[in-house]
């Protein structure tokens, strides 16, 4: 017999999965923009992605019915795509400017506590009480993983973490926007209209700095599997999570990624954990399992 999953479970899932991509986003491009210009990353990153997202339309998108969306709708799409161009290049500006890119991950754990705020006031979304606890432990452990070994807190705010608040802002105001849209606009399209735009504005930048289309093989490498992962994939299954469960709760199960980064980071840069950010990742991984099970008990699904 096959399994049907509940709306709140597919969710989940494709939550996960989209923050284990996103994981792989952090070690692919600061990989690559440790040889190259910002701007020629974003052309050729970006570029790429445009490309993926318009194979994946192509091939398995073709009934999008364009006409069938509002006048309204084309102006949230808009709205969505320059909200999340801003919010992208911040984040690569982070991702530029501080050297490890675990602890990008770690700072931007402050975005579920922007989303959730912003989803209680305009969505009128509500957390029960195992949820709470949940949000509670995940945001605890990601404090304990932003601690350097010594544990200063001066030590959290190193140079280009205030690239990660401006972009952890944008981002919870497009995801409102987003949920409000997203059943009236299709995925695909969400996903292909960030990346056009971030695209242009990287070519543009390219001409305007006077910088080569040429980049070193190993770079270009990076970039190739990165663009899947980030500009594709990570967008589409973001985007299709946010139709199964709310914004607050997809954003603090992507905070699990801190643990991907932590891992992957280790693996391509042989940078290895401290013990403390261990420990932080674990609670982090239990406070995303604590979400799920609260979702999925109060709602009486399974």
């Amino acid at each position: 017999m096959k399994m049907k999953l509940s709306n709140n479970t597919r969710g989940i899932l494709l939550a996960m999965a989209s923050a284990l991509a996103l994981s792989n986003v952090y070690i692919f491009s600061k990989a690559a923009l440790r040889e190259i210009h910002l701007a020629q990353f974003g052309f050729y990153w970006f570029g790429l992605g445009v490309l993926w997202n318009l194979l994946f339309i192509f091939f398995f998108k073709r009934n999008i019915n364009l006409k069938g969306i509002s006048r309204q709708s084309w102006g949230a799409l808009l709205l969505i795509a320059v909200l999340e161009m801003f919010g992208t290049m911040f984040f690569f500006f982070a991702i530029n400017t501080v050297e490890n890119p675990a602890v990008v991950s770690f700072l931007a754990n402050i975005n579920p506590l922007l989303v959730g705020l912003l989803g209680f006031m305009l969505l009128k979304e509500r957390f029960n009480t195992i949820e709470i606890a949940g949000m509670a432990v995940t945001l605890f452990g990601a404090v304990l993983i932003s601690f350097k070994s010594k544990g200063h807190i001066g030590n959290i705010f190193l140079p280009g973490t205030e690239y990660i608040v401006i972009a952890g802002v944008i981002y919870a105001f497009s995801n409102v926007v987003a949920k409000k849209q997203i059943k009236k606009i299709p995925t695909s399209l969400l996903a292909l209209s960030r990346v056009v735009m971030l695209f242009l504005l990287s070519f543009s930048a390219l001409l305007f700095l006077g910088l080569s289309f040429h980049i070193p093989t190993t770079a270009f490498g990076n970039i190739a599997v990165g663009s899947v992962l980030g500009p594709f994939l990570t967008a589409t299954l973001a985007y299709l999570a946010l139709k199964h469960i709310e914004i607050s709760k997809a954003s603090m199960v992507s905070s699990a990624r801190s643990l991907f980064v932590l891992a992957g980071a280790w693996l391509y840069f042989g940078t290895l954990p401290t013990e403390i950010q261990i420990i932080g990742g674990l609670l982090t991984m239990a406070g995303v399992v604590l979400i799920s099970m609260g979702k999925l008990r109060f709602s009486g699904k399974d």
